[in-house]
């Protein structure tokens, strides 16, 4: 790009503050695990002056990597801002997990950036990067972010920096691989007694600058004879692909003409098409060496992001209505307009309590204000309110973050995000507007948690505390499910990945001090007999005093699917009284919720009550109640009981070259494939019904078949009967266990 000097202000220990939508850049860095999007936001940060020297990931030392968990992991798990100055501009860096565990916290970054840094790393093998980037590249082109790819782990590179470019051009610009080509090219040093040699600086393809980084301060020089032969094509294709993408219409015919294009003319079209996100430039990236402030290639991006990303005014925002639902004119970034801001990421703080971290769209947000929270209220997440929410609350004092300091700030302006503690009823997700005009702005897309975790509470302690600490952990984390089964009566948490559950347990303990077991997952079966059958039910008791007397006779017969439990009544003369015929009926409604073979509830059946006897003295409401559930269950003992597991529609998008594996793998679970669907290109939906006892791990199981591409969705379609030996080794289990 240009070559601005630098004029970082320094933001040790103070907020950057801006007074208008134009000067903020809200960047995402995006990329898959290992990648070093946390190198690079180091890196970045200490060209710019936030840092005087960049942390290690492996020492537990970097800015956004400041929760315990991500010291012990040295991994990424949350998302993180880190705003850095430069040139005049407000940088907001938000760094994102790579794991697929934590695809939430990488949308909510999605929402909250205008623009966004694609890091593949040189460290890996070509076709890994392929597997694991793709859908993370999809997920940014879902909400049209515009995007810049930066190259990373140079010095220990096993796939050359062209043909890791020309990797990205075939998997990013499957439509037009011209819109993805690199602006500059590394240059590499002396050899090493490893045969390597490390880059040591880069080559404008546009300037036809060197610019050397091998002192840890960037050098500018004209290059060598030799690298112009070695720029020259890669600058034509270059020149060619930013013509393709102008909106000057004349200037390819200019350039067709043999005319000698201006440099700030390529470089000001070259802007606005990675603004438009139409042109995906490849950029270079490494720390700064040993003793050194600028790290390769930090420079170059630093100018990327602030004379080529879009600022916030050219983002539209989301679609806001009233939170009744009724349609309000669209919001626009201004920071004298209506109040409009969401909750991108809430976190609890041990000091501070609850601490939510807010992207401004419209209007300014100041402290000491009494602001509106509207939410959606997803109930079907386990969410502690169970309807759409809505709250009056005062916006206490506005931090902006930088690692684990909260940095004071005066105001937050449209296009800006700043950091609120202490607000209450607000989670992620939640609209935060004016009290005289409460918005809802429209959610963002959450992936379904489908790992099941389910957990006890360790001890009498934590079973005091469990409640609460599950419901604050769904409102921080919009990825997480809470259910609690009706049908086994188990707390389950519905997570993303097995990562994903190791840290809800973590922060669990570590934040709300809850200590649970995870135990088995059990699947909800269900029982059903095998034909007709007869009962009868005897309660005789007398044991001086008042005694106990219920006979009744009862036929069962098998419904189809669905039914439930019906009861019939065909008593005739008043054998039993007709006072007593409902508590027949609830003493076998009973016993049909508590089973009669392996304990799971016994549905599908329509039992026919036929006749008894009564005592004019001894006979009782509770007397026939246990009189129907013995009926029931000496019908039981002489028919065969079939056990009923439920099915779930399972959708599993892959690329077509997993279809095969996909399928094969689904077979093996008792699975029926019941079609295919093409979903766009290079893509296949496999449609198939399967076991839910079969797929609890398959959230697991999908990316080791699919290579970490496959997504899935699963519903439930009905209880149907279990094989027989699959059943009886239930009933062992089940028999050994009481």
């Amino acid at each position: 790009m240009g070559d601005k000097a630098n004029t970082a202000a320094g933001a040790a220990g103070r907020a950057l503050t801006v007074d208008r939508p134009t000067a903020v850049r809200n960047v995402v860095l995006v990329g898959h695990s290992g990648s070093g999007k946390t190198t690079l936001v180091e890196a970045l940060a200490q060209t710019a002056g936030a840092l005087n020297r960049a942390g290690r990931v492996e020492d537990g030392a970097t800015v956004s990597d400041y929760d315990e968990i991500e010291h012990r992991q040295h991994r990424s798990v949350q998302l993180s801002l880190v705003p850095v100055g430069w040139d005049g501009f407000k940088i907001n860096l938000l760094d994102t997990p790579g794991y697929a565990d934590f695809v939430g916290e990488l949308r909510a970054g999605l929402r909250a950036a205008d623009a966004a840094l694609f890091v593949v790393s040189a460290a890996q093998e070509a076709d890994a990067v392929a597997a694991s980037t793709r859908m993370i590249w999809e997920e940014c082109a879902a909400v049209g972010m515009p995007r810049a790819i930066v190259v990373t782990h140079l010095d220990t590179a096993r796939t050359e920096f062209d043909e890791l470019t020309a990797v990205c051009a075939s998997l990013f610009g499957h439509d037009d691989p011209d819109a993805v080509l690199p602006l500059y090219l590394p240059v590499r040093g002396e050899e090493g007694p490893d045969g390597h040699a490390p880059a040591t600086g880069l080559v404008g393809l546009l300037s036809e600058r060197v610019h050397d980084y091998s002192t840890g301060v960037r050098r500018e020089s004209p290059p060598d004879g030799s690298l112009r032969e070695l720029i020259a094509e890669a600058r034509a294709r270059l020149v060619e692909g930013i013509i393709a993408e102008s909106e000057d219409e004349t200037l390819m015919d200019r350039y067709l003409g043999g005319e000698q294009l201006d440099v700030k003319t390529l470089v000001d079209d070259l802007e606005k098409a990675v603004a438009r996100g139409a042109f995906h430039p490849v950029l270079a990236a490494a720390p700064a060496a040993d003793g050194g402030t600028q790290g390769l290639g930090t420079l170059e991006l630093l100018e990327l992001i602030t004379g080529g990303f879009p600022s916030p005014l050219e983002h539209e925002p989301p679609a806001v209505t009233t939170p009744d639902g009724r349609p309000r004119p669209p919001i626009a970034c201004d920071p004298d307009g209506p109040l409009v801001a969401e909750v991108v990421r809430t976190a609890a703080d041990p000091y501070v309590g609850r601490v939510s971290l807010v992207r401004v769209f419209s209007g300014t947000l100041r402290p000491d204000e009494t602001v509106h929270v509207s939410g959606h209220g997803p109930a079907d997440r386990g969410h502690e309110r169970r309807e759409a929410h809505e709250a009056d609350e005062r916006i206490g004092g506005l931090t902006s973050p930088f690692g684990k300091q909260q940095r004071p700030m005066a105001q937050c302006i449209a296009g800006d995000l700043a950091c609120v503690a202490r607000l209450g009823t607000a989670e992620t997700g939640d609209t935060i507007s004016a009290k005289d005009d409460p918005l809802l702005m429209e959610p963002w897309s959450m992936p379904e948690p489908l790992l099941p975790l389910a957990v006890e509470a360790h001890g009498k302690a934590d079973e005091d505390r469990l409640s609460q600490g599950l419901a604050r952990l769904v409102a921080e984390d919009p990825t997480l499910r809470l259910e609690q089964n009706p049908d086994t009566g188990q707390v389950v948490l519905w997570c993303l990945g097995e990562a994903h559950q190791d840290v809800a347990l973590e922060r669990l303990r570590g934040r709300y001090g809850v200590r649970v077991d995870a135990v088995p997952y059990k699947v909800a079966l269900r029982e059903t007999f095998g034909g007709a059958a007869a009962g009868r039910g005897r309660h005789v008791k007398q044991s001086g005093g008042h005694g106990q007397y219920a006979i009744c006779e009862i036929e069962v017969e098998p419904l189809p699917p669905g039914s439930g439990v019906e009861f019939v009544d065909k008593v005739v003369g008043g054998a039993v009284p007709r006072q007593f015929i409902p508590s027949v009926e609830k003493g076998v409604r009973a016993q049909a919720a508590r089973g009669v073979a392996a304990g799971h509830p016994l549905v599908d059946i329509r039992v026919t009550l036929r006749d008894g006897k009564a005592h004019s003295v001894d006979s009782s409401d509770a007397a026939f109640q246990t009189a129907g559930a013995l009926a029931l269950r000496e019908a039981a003992a002489g028919i065969a009981v079939r056990l009923l597991e439920p099915v779930a529609e399972v959708q599993v998008l892959v690329p077509d070259e997993y279809v095969g594996p996909v399928m094969s793998d689904l077979s093996g679970r008792r699975g029926r494939v019941v079609g295919t669907d093409q979903a766009g290109p290079g893509r296949t939906v496999v449609r198939a019904e399967v076991p839910e006892i079969e797929i609890g791990r398959y959230a697991i199981d999908l990316r080791s078949v699919s290579h970490g591409t496959g997504r899935f969705d699963r519903a439930y379609v009905r209880h149907e009967p279990m094989p027989p030996q699959l059943a009886e080794k239930l009933r062992e289990r089940a028999g050994k266990g009481a």
